[in-house]
């Protein structure tokens, strides 16, 4: 279950639907990405095909990465079968 927002943007798009802060482009990917996440009760159930799901160093943090488009990715910490700082960026 989502539980917290780092991006503004990305949470006024979550809860309202405004697309202000995203690129209108990456909309339904992240809208898509933010339902699995949602979802998931665990990590395994974010992967799906295209997603490039990985743990992003140091490992101790527990940060996640899911692609959205080229180098635009939404991150998030997962644990518990929540998710906090969710950030939307392009970090390449």
């Amino acid at each position: 279950m989502i539980k917290s927002f780092k991006h503004k943007g990305l949470a006024t798009f979550y809860y309202d639907g405004s697309k202000k802060g995203i690129q209108v482009r990456h909309a339904d990917k992240i809208s898509d990405i933010l339902d699995v996440i949602d979802a998931a009760k665990e990590i395994g159930d974010i992967y799906f095909p295209g997603s490039n799901l990985h743990l992003l160093h140091p490992k101790e943090e527990n940060i996640w990465a899911v692609k959205v488009s080229g180098a635009w990715r939404i991150t998030f910490k997962f644990e518990n079968g929540d998710a906090y700082i969710i950030d939307y960026l392009n970090y390449h």
